[in-house]
């Protein structure tokens, strides 16, 4: 009888997203008329989950909602899409919210509200120590405190467990992080910052590999994707074109997809292939987990564009 195979781990916030369909994002001081309103589960380690389990990989996740109206519903919404939720916590207060406005262009700006995602210290990475230890690979990103990320990409480097960590949203990382991340997965608003300055593609990478990063991949939408490995092959790995009307949580379900195509084996430009195909079905639809595509989905999509 096989092994099981082992999980991936999602370290990372859990939210409600408040979205508005807007005909245009507005500006500072400027009112808009909105054309639809609703509330989606979201928040970005939840979308990775929710992500790598249509895809149907084991996933797991590690977090915390509060014990508000929205709580319990984003812990069905996770067991409904299947990940296991062994490893969330609820606690008193508000769950994490997103307001989002999305234009009908497809555009979008979302406020992050930390909410029960803050109260994810090292205290709760350190109960679930032996889930994560458990992982094939371990998903983080930059909406819990940035301190209980770092922790969680030390322990799982001390225990040989790879991590992708999706800086987002970007906000400084000490020296230290970069040496216990596998794989960095900025966008391009996210490289220039971590870069400081306007760079290629090929050059951007080399530099964040002087940071002690052992692979990147630059997120770039509609170019596709460019992934490099440390003193190794780098190469950018083509797009598939789509009619995108909502970008909310394409990177995210970038990562997921990575992540399970990494863990079947699959080199980094074969991963970047398959998770560009499962991103670019999810621009096609509204919504953050919602969006996300099956594995039938994806495999089709990699049919007709063989």
């Amino acid at each position: 009888m096989p092994s099981p195979r082992k999980p991936i781990v999602v370290v990372g916030s859990v939210s409600m997203d408040l979205v508005t369909v807007t005909p245009k994002i507005p500006r500072i001081g400027q009112t808009v008329v909105g054309t639809s309103f609703g509330t989606t589960p979201g928040g970005k380690g939840a979308n990775q989950a929710v992500a790598a389990a249509r895809l149907g990989y084991p996933t797991r996740m590690v977090g915390k909602v509060g014990r508000d109206v929205y709580g319990p519903a984003l812990l069905e919404n996770l067991a409904s899409s299947g990940v296991l939720i062994d490893g969330m916590e609820q606690v008193d207060g508000a769950s994490g919210l997103a307001p989002i406005f999305v234009s009908e262009s497809g555009e979008n700006a979302i406020v992050i509200v930390q909410g029960s995602n803050g109260k994810v210290d090292r205290a709760t990475v350190d109960r679930h120590a032996d889930l994560i230890h458990s992982a094939g690979i371990v998903l983080c990103q930059l909406e819990l405190p940035i301190d209980t990320t770092c922790y969680v990409l030390e322990l799982c480097s001390a225990a040989g467990v790879p991590t992708i960590l999706d800086p987002a949203p970007a906000a400084p990382l000490p020296d230290s992080a970069f040496s216990h991340i596998s794989w960095f997965t900025p966008n391009e608003t996210e490289a220039a910052f971590y870069l400081g300055e306007s760079l290629s593609v090929e050059e951007g990478a080399k530099r964040l590999f002087d940071r002690g990063l052992k692979g990147v991949v630059l997120k770039r939408g509609g170019e596709g994707s460019y992934v490099a490995v440390a003193g190794g092959h780098a190469a950018w790995v083509k797009p598939f074109h789509v009619q995108a009307i909502d970008t909310v949580a394409a990177g995210d379900c970038f990562n997921g997809a990575f992540a399970v195509a990494l863990m079947e084996g699959n080199t980094p430009w074969e991963a970047a292939r398959f998770a560009n195909a499962a991103a670019a079905i999810s621009v096609t639809r509204r919504g953050a987990q919602q969006s996300m595509p099956s594995r039938a989905e994806v495999d089709l999509c990699l049919t007709e564009h063989a």
